[in-house]
C-alpha cells in the first residue's frame, strides 16, 4: 500500500480527533484509538472516511504493553505500514498545586503509566513498522505545564517533563531512521479540560490565560493538530525538539 498511515492514540476527541481529521483530509489513512467508549471513536473515524481516508478504529490502553503491541500488529496486518505515530493519549488528576495531600503515590503511578510509559510502549511497538518508511516520525503531545509549573496537578506536570526528556532520548536512539519530537500546548479548548475544571473555574482560567498570552487567545485542538502535521509529515531535519503552541503565554505580554 502506498497511502501513508498515521496512528493517533487517544483520538476519540480533542487534540487527537483534530489530528486524525487533519491527516485524513491530507490524503493519509488513520488509526483512531480509544480506551473507554467506542462510539466517539467511531464518530471520528466516520468523519475521516468522509474526507476520503480509510480509518481503522482500535481499542487499546497504552499503559498495557501487550495492547500496544496488538495495536501495532493489527495495523501491520491491515495496511502493512505506519509512517507517523502521535502519542496523544493522556490522563491527569485535577488537584490544586498547594494541596500536596491531594496526591498519592498511586496518582503518580497511574498518570505516569499513561503519559510516559504508554508513550514509550507505543513507540517501541511501532518502531519496526516506522523504520520501514523513509521520513517516519513520532510526535509526543506534552504540555506547557512541564515548563511553567502550572496545570492540573503536580503529578501531571512532572509526567510531561519526563515525556520531554524521553523525547530527546528516543530521538537519539531512533535516529536517523525515525524523527522524534514533542508539542507542548498551552490551555486547549477541550471538553476534557472543561469537565476537569468545572464551568466557573474553566471560565476564570480562560480569562486569566488570555490576559497573559501575547496572542490574546487560548489554543484550539486544530492548532495542535497543525503542529503535529508539520512535525510528522514535514520537518525533515528536526528531531529531539519540544515545540510550544501556547499563543505566547510563556513569553507574556509586554
Amino acid at each position: 500500500m502506498t497511502r501513508k498511515v498515521c496512528v493517533v492514540t487517544g483520538s476519540s476527541s480533542g487534540i487527537g480527533a483534530a489530528t486524525a481529521r487533519l491527516y485524513a483530509g491530507s490524503g493519509w489513512n488513520v488509526v483512531v484509538n480509544y480506551s473507554r467508549e467506542a462510539a466517539p471513536a467511531e464518530a471520528v473515524a466516520a468523519e475521516c472516511r468522509a474526507l476520503g481516508a480509510e480509518a481503522l478504529v482500535v481499542y487499546a490502553d497504552v499503559s498495557v504493553d501487550a495492547q500496544c503491541r496488538e495495536l501495532a500488529a493489527e495495523v501491520e496486518e491491515v495496511w502493512g505500514r505506519a509512517d507517523v505515530l502521535v502519542n496523544n493519549a493522556g490522563t491527569t488528576r485535577f488537584v490544586p498545586l498547594r494541596d500536596l495531600e491531594g496526591l498519592a503515590a498511586e496518582d503518580f503511578h497511574r498518570i505516569y503509566s499513561v503519559n510516559v510509559v504508554g508513550a514509550f510502549q507505543m513507540t517501541r511497538a511501532f518502531t519496526p513498522l516506522l523504520r520501514k518508511n523513509l521520513g517516519s516520525a513520532v510526535v509526543n503531545i506534552s504540555s506547557i505545564a512541564s515548563f511553567m509549573g502550572t496545570g492540573s496537578s503536580i503529578a501531571y506536570m512532572a509526567s510531561k517533563g519526563a515525556l520531554n526528556a524521553m523525547t530527546v532520548g528516543l530521538a537519539r536512539a531512533l535516529g536517523p531512521d525515525i524523527r522524534v519530537n514533542a508539542i507542548a500546548p498551552g490551555l486547549v479548548e477541550t471538553p476534557w479540560m472543561q469537565d476537569g475544571l468545572g464551568p466557573e473555574r474553566y471560565a476564570a482560567t480562560v480569562e486569566a490565560y488570555r490576559g497573559r498570552a501575547v496572542l490574546d487567545a487560548v489554543v484550539r485542538p486544530e492548532d495542535v493538530a497543525d503542529a503535529a502535521w508539520w512535525l510528522g509529515a514535514g520537518a525533515a531535519r528536526t528531531t529531539g525538539e519540544v515545540l510550544l503552541v501556547d499563543g505566547g503565554f510563556r513569553i507574556t505580554r509586554a
